[in-house]
């Protein structure tokens, strides 16, 4: 099944209210932004991150304006080094390729494996954007309708400062 469609499937059965746009595929998080311009949401980065052992995994959901300070999201998971997961792990836990890692594919991790951490300087933000597991898109949709949907999919968001 296509990727995008098993995300807008799902939150249609959830009954969340959700705006696509569609575009030529984005390459970094500029050119992402430039295509949602004039568009109410605060603008995301999501990071699959995992320890030196590759044992614990991470989503990590914030401002894409901001900058990851590594040491202290080692210090909320308690773990001695942190990295970006490789390629071959974002593939194997959520079936995509780089530059699209978001919480839709979650849907993809049947292993049920992989923390959510979201960010809390935009938690109070109405809406958020992510690529629906395609750079040829970007979804918004509300906060609320976020968690609802990461509840659903039986993921725990945790709030922290970074």
């Amino acid at each position: 099944m296509d990727l995008y469609k098993k995300v807008e499937e799902k939150l249609n059965e959830m009954n969340i209210p959700f705006e696509i746009v569609e575009h030529e595929p984005a390459l970094t998080t500029e050119q992402a932004d430039s295509f949602i311009e004039g568009i109410e949401g605060v603008r995301t980065k999501t990071m699959f991150l995992t320890n030196k052992k590759k044992t614990e995994f991470y989503l990590l959901i914030m401002d894409d304006k901001k900058r990851l300070d590594r040491d202290k999201f080692k210090e909320i998971v308690s773990s001695k080094q942190i990295k970006m997961a490789s390629e071959n792990s974002l593939f194997e836990k959520m079936m995509l390729p780089p530059g699209v890692v978001s919480p839709f594919g979650l849907l993809n991790n049947e292993d049920k494996d992989i923390k959510v951490y979201i960010d809390k300087e935009i938690i109070d933000e109405e809406r958020m954007c992510f690529h629906p597991n395609t750079n040829e898109k970007t979804l918004l949709l509300k906060t609320v309708d976020l968690l609802k949907y990461l509840e659903s999919i039986e993921y725990k968001a945790n709030i922290i400062e970074i």
